[in-house]
């Protein structure tokens, strides 16, 4: 879902935009500047000869009708019942437009000393044209207001921009001005040029969106808008659109329980499906969410599944705890559990322990760069344990530890896959010794950092599990995989601990791929304040053990709705095809369109000013 990730991206510099003030001020000075710039650079178009007067003209001119159409076009949205143009969206696309406009008159006026003709009007006509054109773009594509509607309130900025001028030259400048065939004139080409553009533009999104429409059902700027409006509201409308799209599949869910002498002392669960896509869309939030379903201390590997398993909605996730439930009534506990022990095989490592019937199986390619282990792959490695080991259940955790920017998913046919089957068959049972078993706990949300870096809601987990005198740290992460080295910079620095192994482990939780970065490792920043935590969690955890009794469990999970293997490829695909596209097809509708706009305004047969 990479595409999904660097679509969020894009919503940095929505959450980022700059208050309404903040705009109105820099609407305010830069547009009397242009009057003033304008004047230095070509004082011969001049309507009032005097630098000031020429910056209060082009303020009343640029600023205050990009003011009042910021102000309208939001109430012109929300009367429509738009989505997503809140006031200081609204003001700082006005401003934007009157930046483009600034730019356009400068331009016109250093043309206009070059060719010795009267270029003012003409250029702003031009910019009009353009900004209309911009802001019907975006309106069309982020409110849910339709193309009409957008085209119409778009009309806003550029009707107050030539409103405003009217007036300025009425005050300023020779009433002939206003002369019917020059007011014609005008018109004549205004309209024409705003058809044009606007019908580019509007090609341009239909042979866009026809894709995605065709393959999904999906309206691609539905999809942009309701998305928008997730990342900055936390809404969870995209999921309705999801659904109309989701493939129903069975999947499986396993788990460790632990009971102490007040009962479940803790619970360790291993779901096939996937925490994704992003934000709090779908599954996104699952770890915190399954777990938070439990009154007791739980905790929500990574188990292998890739995107495909992604619920398409957050009400999906009472499938998974229905299954749990029920596979804890139908328990079998024991005292008996086994050492951890560490087994490789090339790129593969895997870190083993049973518990009375069953086993866990934590795998990881670190130092190596990896991502989500598919859920055939899971399953194989579960079937072959079973067989291999002799046991009643196989807990498979991905422990998803250890992230390039290059990092590809485990798939059928890839060598790792190999790599962990070979590393399963070096596993010893022969002479497997059991023993009793204790363990202790500590949840920490971890609540001075955030998903900036790359920590989620549930912050860090750590159960200590000891057998025969060894202790065993399983410390997991709210994250969504872990910068690659910071797996072993832990080891290290826990080493002194009374503690002999560990393994470090995340959620894979989406919920943290909200930023620019799209992928949101943890260990990126503040590595030493997160070892800190780590530290004090496993300090704790070692005082809280106590004696248990163990079981294993698993269960499938049926109909459970997700974007499917058919359509999270073809999503993925689509949106991937519709970029490729765009990145041709945009500039050459847009840029013909302009050139056309451009001859037609400055050297159409209609002669306006000069």
């Amino acid at each position: 879902m990479s595409s999904m990730s660097s679509v969020a991206g894009l919503s940095k510099y929505i959450k980022t935009l700059p208050i309404t003030r903040r705009s109105i001020i820099a609407i305010c000075i830069l547009s009397f500047l242009t009057g003033v710039v304008h004047y230095f650079i070509n004082p011969q178009d001049s309507l009032t000869y005097n630098p000031i007067i020429e910056g209060l003209c082009s303020f009343m001119v640029l600023g205050v009708s990009s003011i009042l159409s910021g102000s309208l076009n939001q109430y012109g949205v929300k009367v429509l019942h738009g989505i997503n143009l809140k006031i200081k969206h609204s003001m700082f696309l006005s401003l934007l437009s009157m930046f483009i406009i600034s730019l356009i008159l400068i331009g016109g006026a250093i043309l206009s000393i070059i060719s010795h003709e009267y270029l003012f009007i003409n250029s702003l006509l031009f910019a009009c044209v353009i900004i209309y054109g911009i802001n019907t773009l975006v309106l069309w594509s982020t409110t849910q207001i339709g193309f009409s509607k957008s085209a119409i309130i778009g009309l806003i900025q550029p009707i107050f921009v030539l409103t405003m001028l009217v007036l300025m030259l009425f005050l300023w400048s020779d009433p002939s001005v206003f002369s019917t065939p020059i007011i014609i004139n005008v018109i004549i080409k205004t309209v024409i040029a705003c058809l044009i553009f606007i019908l580019a533009i509007y090609a341009f999104i239909s042979i866009a969106a026809s894709p995605l429409k065709k393959n999904l059902g999906i309206g691609m700027l539905d999809l942009l808008s309701l998305f928008i409006m997730h990342m900055n509201e936390g809404s969870n409308r995209l999921e309705t659109t999801f659904e109309n799209m989701g493939e129903s599949i069975d999947t499986v869910v396993t788990f460790i329980c632990f009971k102490g002498a007040n009962g479940i002392k803790s619970l360790f669960i291993s779901p096939s499906v996937h925490p994704g896509p992003l934000g709090n869309i779908g599954g996104s939030n699952m770890p915190t969410i399954l777990a938070n379903k439990f009154d007791h201390f739980t905790m929500v590997a990574h188990g292998p599944s890739t995107h495909d398993f992604n619920p398409i909605s957050v009400s999906e996730i009472d499938k998974i705890e229905n299954a749990v439930k029920k596979g804890l009534a139908e328990i079998e506990f024991s005292k008996k559990a086994s050492k951890f022990k560490r087994y490789s095989m090339n790129a593969a490592n895997i870190g083993v322990q049973f518990f009375n019937k069953g086993m866990v199986i934590l795998s990881t390619f670190a130092p190596n760069g990896s991502d989500d282990i598919e859920f055939g792959v899971g399953l194989t490695m579960m079937t072959q344990s079973i067989s291999k080991c002799g046991v009643k259940d196989s807990v498979i955790v991905d422990c998803h530890n250890s992230f390039t920017p290059e990092s590809g998913e485990v798939l059928p046919g890839n060598p790792e896959v190999f790599d962990l089957i070979d590393v399963i068959d070096k596993i010893e049972t022969e002479n497997e010794e059991f023993d009793s078993i204790k363990v202790g706990c500590c949840h920490d949300l971890m609540e001075t950092l955030d998903k900036h870096e790359g920590i989620g809601e549930s912050g860090i987990k750590v159960m200590i599990i000891e057998v025969s005198g060894q202790r065993t740290a399983y410390v997991l992460f709210d994250s969504n995989n872990m910068e690659i080295g910071f797996r072993q910079e832990i080891m290290d620095a826990t080493k002194d601990l009374d503690i002999d192994e560990i393994e470090v482990m995340t959620t894979d939780t989406h919920s943290v791929n909200t930023l620019s970065r799209g992928y949101n490792p943890v260990g990126i920043e503040k590595r030493p304040e997160i070892i800190k935590y780590i530290i004090k969690c496993i300090k704790i955890a070692i005082d809280d053990l106590e004696d248990v009794e163990v079981g294993t469990g698993t269960k499938k999970i049926k109909n459970l709705n997700t974007f499917g293997p058919k359509n999270s490829t073809e999503l993925i695909s689509t949106i991937s095809s519709i970029v490729a596209v765009s990145k041709i097809i945009a500039p050459v509708l847009l840029i013909t369109a302009l050139f056309i706009v451009f001859i037609w305004i400055f050297y159409g047969n209609l002669q306006i000013i000069g």
